[in-house]
């Protein structure tokens, strides 16, 4: 790092104007997509990250965000090579959190626990907290995956591998989560699920975007596909997204007219639309009245009195 820091300089130093003053800093962002408005005017904490000890940069920078600091927001200023890292430390460690309520998922799976109970109760330690403690189907888009591999490779350069071997199983995890899903299908279906009609609820990697990278949902219903089934996507923002990337799905602009027919229904992006229909008006639609909830997000005693076969991640 401290020879990519010099280098920079240096080149900035060649380019700049006779007399001015050209100093490499580093401010990471922290923004939620989705609420990266939001996140910018109000963070959550402000990084800044200099060269020197007594930059003037950073008498710039504190003017920039002025009005964000004066509000109380936390202002860490450190080196350059920590400022650099921050932003991968933090989503690694999110997406170490979100892996490991999952592969708490497969060990209730085995032993008859519920995962969102158990979710709940480390979620009160005030040493954990809640927040990324969702068992589902795992974590996608262009932040958490990239973040997490980025540092790994990061790690990778500086000759410290075995420091980051627990991202790796973080990774793995995370991956094993889709498969899960593949797997319920087939055990409600049977093997072979040519010819079988699958609804997928869900298309972007999370509720309120329409950002279809690294999905967990789209991924799984195109592994249906490959495996001979009719898969039917439906979502409120992302299906052009979706049309484009992966045309031969099918596509259904009508979240319950999506379910007509179908032989299994799979809740994979936990739209609030999805969790307020009636499964009892589903249940007359559909050939047969079988879901699976990989987001945790159903009303699964609800939708079992409905006459609903109900499988989940971590929870019988």
């Amino acid at each position: 790092m401290r020879e990519l820091v010099d280098a920079q300089s240096e080149r900035l130093r060649e380019h700049a104007p006779a007399g001015g003053q050209i100093e490499v800093a580093w401010n990471p962002e922290f923004l939620r997509e989705s609420f990266a408005v939001e996140d910018t005017l109000h963070p959550d904490r402000l990084v800044l990250g200099f060269d020197t000890a007594h930059s003037w940069a950073e008498t710039l920078l504190r003017q920039a965000f002025g009005k964000i600091i004066e509000a109380g927001t936390p202002t860490i200023v450190t080196d350059w090579a920590t400022a650099e890292l921050a932003k991968g430390a933090a989503n690694s460690f999110l997406a170490a959190k979100i892996s490991f309520v999952n592969a708490m998922a497969e060990v209730c799976e085995k032993s008859g626990a519920n995962v969102v109970e158990l979710a709940a109760i480390l979620g009160h330690d005030i040493h954990i907290g809640r927040h990324g403690m969702r068992p589902g189907v795992g974590f996608g888009g262009g932040c958490l995956p990239k973040d997490i591999h980025g540092f790994i490779a990061r790690a990778d350069e500086l000759d410290a591998s075995e420091a980051v071997g627990i991202l790796r199983e973080v990774d793995a995890v995370n991956g094993r989560r889709r498969q899960r899903v593949i797997d319920l299908a087939r055990e409600a279906l049977g093997v072979d699920l040519r010819g079988k009609r699958i609804t997928v609820w869900g298309a972007a990697f999370k509720p309120e975007t329409d950002d279809i990278r690294d999905s967990p949902a789209l991924a799984v219903a195109q592994r249906l596909h490959d495996l001979g089934a009719t898969v039917t996507v439906t979502d409120p923002k992302a299906l052009d997204n979706a049309r484009k990337r992966f045309p031969e799905l099918d596509y259904a602009e009508d979240h319950i007219a999506a379910v007509e027919d179908a032989d299994l229904l799979i809740h994979l992006t936990e739209w609030p639309q999805f969790a307020q229909v009636d499964p009892r008006r589903l249940a007359t639609i559909a050939h047969s009245p079988k879901v699976i909830d990989a987001r945790s997000a159903l009303d699964i005693d609800q939708w079992r009195d409905a006459g609903w076969t109900v499988r989940t991640l971590g929870r019988l």
